[in-house]
C-alpha cells in the first residue's frame, strides 16, 4: 500500500507529456468527431484550499483532435514541456469547440462556452509526480459515446440532426496504470476468425471504468478483432464483451 501526502520537497524541472485518446463510439455513420483544445492549466497538490487552489497555465494554443482516430490504444500528443517538479492532483482543460461530420452528410459544430471560459476540471488520482530531470506522462481519455450525444434517428446518416456536447474525460497517471489489449474471435469451421464491432467493457464494482470497440482492417474493411484499453489503474476488474446476435461473455478477476 502506498500513501501519498500533499507536501513535496521536489525542486528543479521535470518533463510532462500529455496525450489524448478516446473511448469507443458507434462509428459506422460518423466520419470525424473533433474537439479543439486551447489551454491547459495544472495544480500542485496541497497548494491552498481544494477547488480554490491556484492553477498554473502550462500551455496555450489551438490543437484539434479527431477522436475517431484515437481508438484502441492510439494516442496523440497534446503537449510535451518542462514543468516545476512536484506532485500534481488536478488539471484544467479548456475546450473551445466540438464538431461532428456525418458520412455522406453534414458537419455539425457547437461552441463550448463553459469549457472555454472556466475549463473542465479533471482530478488526477493517484497524483502525478514530476521528478527533476525525468519524464512523467498523463493520459486524457475522452469518452466519445457519452461526450457526443447524437440527436435524431441514429439508424441512418440522414436521420442524424446534430448533437449535444457534454465532455466526459478521465485524467490518468500513466506511471500508475497499464493497458489491456487482445483480439476477439469466434470459431468458424474449427478456425478462430476475428470479429469486429465487439464492445469490450472494463468494470469495477459494477461501474464501467473504460471500454473499447474491436477494430476492422481499414484497408479492406475486414475485421481484425483487435482492441486496446489504455490508462487502467492496477486493480482487479470484471471484463465484459458483447455484440448483437452473440453471447455476452463476462470474465471476473482480471
Amino acid at each position: 500500500m502506498m500513501i501519498f501526502t500533499g507536501c513535496s520537497k521536489e525542486s528543479g524541472n521535470g518533463r510532462l507529456v500529455v496525450n489524448v485518446t478516446d473511448a469507443p463510439f458507434p462509428v459506422e455513420f460518423i466520419e470525424s468527431a473533433n474537439v479543439t483544445i486551447t489551454k491547459v492549466e495544472i495544480r500542485k497538490a496541497g497548494d491552498g484550499i481544494p477547488d480554490e487552489s491556484p492553477f498554473s497555465v502550462i500551455w496555450t494554443g489551438t490543437e484539434v483532435f479527431n477522436l475517431l482516430e484515437l481508438r484502441n490504444g492510439v494516442v496523440e500528443e497534446l503537449l510535451n514541456l518542462d514543468v516545476p517538479a512536484g506532485e500534481y492532483d488536478l488539471i484544467r482543460l479548456y475546450v473551445d469547440e466540438a464538431s461532428l461530420k456525418v458520412k455522406d452528410g453534414e458537419t455539425y459544430s457547437v461552441k463550448v462556452p463553459s469549457g472555454e471560459q472556466t475549463g473542465i476540471k479533471l482530478f488526477i488520482s493517484p497524483g502525478l509526480f514530476v521528478r527533476d530531470g525525468l519524464t512523467s506522462e498523463l493520459l486524457l481519455d475522452f469518452d466519445l459515446s457519452n461526450s457526443f450525444v447524437l440527436q435524431g434517428n441514429m439508424d441512418s446518416p440522414a436521420g442524424i440532426k446534430g448533437f449535444h456536447f457534454k465532455p466526459v474525460i478521465r485524467a490518468v497517471n500513466k506511471s500508475e496504470a497499464g493497458t489491456l489489449q487482445g483480439t476477439a474471435t469466434e470459431v468458424v469451421n474449427n478456425v478462430n476468425v476475428p470479429v469486429g464491432g465487439v464492445s469490450v467493457e472494463v468494470m469495477k464494482d459494477g461501474t464501467a471504468v473504460s471500454s473499447a470497440l474491436t477494430d476492422s482492417d481499414v484497408t479492406n474493411n475486414t475485421p481484425d478483432g483487435f482492441y486496446a484499453i489504455s490508462g487502467l489503474p492496477s486493480v482487479i476488474y470484471t471484463f465484459v464483451s458483447k455484440k448483437d446476435c452473440y453471447q455476452t461473455i463476462t470474465t471476473e478477476n482480471v
